[in-house]
């Protein structure tokens, strides 16, 4: 089933931005103000990193099918994703405090991390009225794995980072597209995926679901 839009369940203004590169339409499916959508990133007692991704991915997909379900909005794909940061077997998440910000770039400090991003899109959503989640559904997944080098960053430039306060709602409390980029001696692996969305894994999930990409028409 072909289809001219995909719903994205996520808030991240740089998947949007992502997304609207490569011209796809999309429509924000975000959680309602009683869910916990923090909850589903907590992560589990000695979780392997790429476990946690696909877990937490896949997680965001079921949450936004049941919210599609429970609004009785017309079916089309759904779009979820979840990028982390991985220091050896330690998994950085979104920091909670300044406190908590200084510490994981003090970690990261002159040494390499993987970004592990995770992208999962649901096709075919059945929503009508008392229908299973999911019903009539497949989802289609993928993981992209980055590696990441930061040069040795002064205490005095991870102070002022996060005193502007580019941390907070960011895995491993850096934007790579923010004002640390000019710390980051190296790359291997996708750019945009370090951002929070691999735009060649997206792009062929999305046109395997019927969605349309600006190259793809």
């Amino acid at each position: 089933m072909k289809s001219s839009f995909v719903y994205l369940a996520s808030r991240s203004p740089r998947r949007q931005q992502l997304l609207q590169q490569i011209g796809v339409r999309f429509e924000l499916l975000l959680p309602d103000a009683d869910e916990d959508a923090e909850a589903l990133e907590a992560v589990r007692p000695r979780e392997a990193a790429e476990a946690y991704v696909r877990r937490v991915t896949r997680a965001k997909l079921l949450a936004a099918r049941e919210r599609l379900r429970r609004r009785g909005l017309p079916a089309a794909p759904i779009l979820a994703a979840d990028t982390t940061v991985v220091l050896g077997r330690s998994i950085l998440g979104k920091p909670t405090d300044a406190g908590e910000a200084a510490a994981m770039l003090a970690r990261l400090s002159g040494r390499s991390h993987r970004v592990l991003s995770g992208v999962a899109v649901g096709v075919a959503v059945g929503v009508a009225a008392g229908a299973a989640v999911g019903s009539g559904a497949r989802t289609l997944a993928a993981l992209q794995v980055s590696r990441v080098r930061f040069a040795t960053l002064p205490r005095a430039t991870i102070d002022a980072y996060v005193a502007g306060g580019e941390p907070f709602g960011k895995a491993g409390a850096y934007a790579i597209q923010g004002a640390l980029a000019g710390w980051i001696e190296r790359i291997d692996g996708s750019h945009s995926g370090i951002m929070g969305l691999p735009l060649y894994e997206t792009a062929q999930l999305l046109r395997r679901a019927g969605v349309s990409t600006a190259l793809s028409r």
